[in-house]
């Protein structure tokens, strides 16, 4: 007999969890950039042969996977340049500050947190609004140094909010309306919320015999005592 399968959640911060669908799946994302010398034998990778051309000249633009970007990355030799995609530059940021709740987080970008935090493995000066932005919900603050970066709940901490009172006020009916402009980290959070809601009903109408702690708390208590033996 096979044994079930048990997601494995997303790497935090920087890191990415290799064991993670969701994050194999956020490394496909592309990136815009530029090519700043000759790479050789990436074209066809890329997209952007031309007849029996293999490289990609210098100067050339492109789109990049996360995961080829971060390998190619090196500030000494200067492979290649990263731009930010657009719902992570200042004028993105302004509409995050004056409002969370009106962005389509799904369409503009389905891991917008984590594609966030992996930006900062690139060398930008913007980094730090960045990760003010974001706020690295699963971490509990920031995914820069303290020393660099005093973040203050912006993007996530306005968005959980509604998340939850959403979560916790739809019994019994159709929630795709509710989570269709939701990024994945998002989705997640809503349906721990609908599974702590139907377990309390269930209880309250007798048919289960005990509330049991979430998921979600038991394994943040894992994660806690980790820490301590660590």
């Amino acid at each position: 007999m096979s044994e079930a399968y048990f997601p494995v959640g997303p790497g935090l911060g920087m890191e990415e969890n290799f064991l993670s669908l969701d994050d194999i799946l956020m490394s496909q994302e592309k990136l815009p950039g530029r090519a700043e010398s000759a790479l050789p034998r990436l074209a066809v990778l890329l997209g952007q042969s031309a007849g029996s051309a293999e490289s990609i000249p210098e100067g050339s633009k492109l789109e990049i996977p996360l995961w080829l970007a971060k390998g190619l990355h090196d500030s000494k030799r200067r492979m290649i340049s990263v731009e930010l995609p657009k719902i992570y530059k200042e004028a993105w940021r302004t509409v995050f500050s004056a409002d969370a709740n009106v962005v389509d987080l799904h369409k503009m970008g389905p891991y917008y947190y984590g594609f966030g935090s992996q930006l900062l493995n690139f060398e930008n000066p913007e980094n730090p609004e960045i990760a003010q932005t974001i706020l690295q919900a699963t971490g509990g603050g920031c995914v820069l140094p303290v020393s660099d970066c005093a973040c203050s709940p912006q993007t996530f901490i306005a968005r959980f909010r509604r998340i939850m009172d959403s979560s916790q006020n739809a019994y019994n009916e159709d929630t795709s309306v509710l989570v269709a402009r939701l990024d994945e980290l998002e989705r997640a959070l809503f349906q721990v919320g609908q599974k702590g809601l139907n377990d309390f009903q269930c209880w309250e109408k007798g048919q289960a015999s005990q509330i049991t702690a979430s998921s979600l708390v038991q394994n943040y208590g894992k994660r806690k005592l980790t820490e301590v033996d660590g």
